[in-house]
């Protein structure tokens, strides 16, 4: 039997997402305290969650977003990584405030920002240790907090995943 890389591309990428996932979920939390969410988008939901970003566009400006709009588009499959708003009740003031109570609605707690970044990086390492490409992206994970695919979560990271002979989601030029 001969099995060509191309033909069995696909489902690899599937399965490295589906360790990426892993990676985020045991990643170190805050007090130990699990407040991330994980999911992975496939097939037409990719084109929906474009969709949306293009439609935030006219809300915010931010062109960037029309840009990885169409970039997304180039990937095999995209995992979520956020996390739902939790107060520690550590009053640390790493967030700015000097106590949990005083802290502005909408201002996330520092710890859940914290945890969000690590399992991030959790993940992006384990797509690096099976080389297959990466790219975190705040505009992606907007639109997906916007579509509530991570129920409850305040703070959603998109990475788009691809593998494929060269990364489609660096050296990207600007929409105008």
């Amino acid at each position: 039997m001969i099995l060509n890389e191309r033909e069995s591309r696909h489902e690899h990428v599937l399965h490295v997402a589906r360790q990426m996932m892993t990676a985020a979920r045991t990643a170190p939390k805050g007090k130990g305290i699990d407040i991330v969410e994980v999911a992975m988008v496939t097939e037409d939901d990719i084109k929906v969650l474009s969709d949306t970003m293009v439609e935030m566009v006219a809300e915010h400006g931010m062109k960037f977003f029309l840009r990885d709009a169409e970039n997304i588009l180039h990937a095999e499959c995209i995992v979520l990584i956020g996390t739902r708003e939790q107060v520690q009740g550590m009053n640390c003031g790493h967030c700015g405030y000097a106590t949990c109570e005083s802290r502005k609605k909408g201002v996330p707690c520092a710890i859940n920002t914290v945890d969000v970044g690590i399992a991030i990086g959790s993940a992006c390492a384990t797509a690096a240790d099976h080389r297959v490409d990466t790219r975190v992206m705040f505009s992606a994970g907007l639109a997906a907090q916007r579509l509530n695919w991570l129920e409850g979560c305040t703070q959603v990271f998109a990475i788009p995943v691809s593998a494929s002979s060269k990364n489609p989601f660096f050296d990207r030029k600007p929409k105008e």
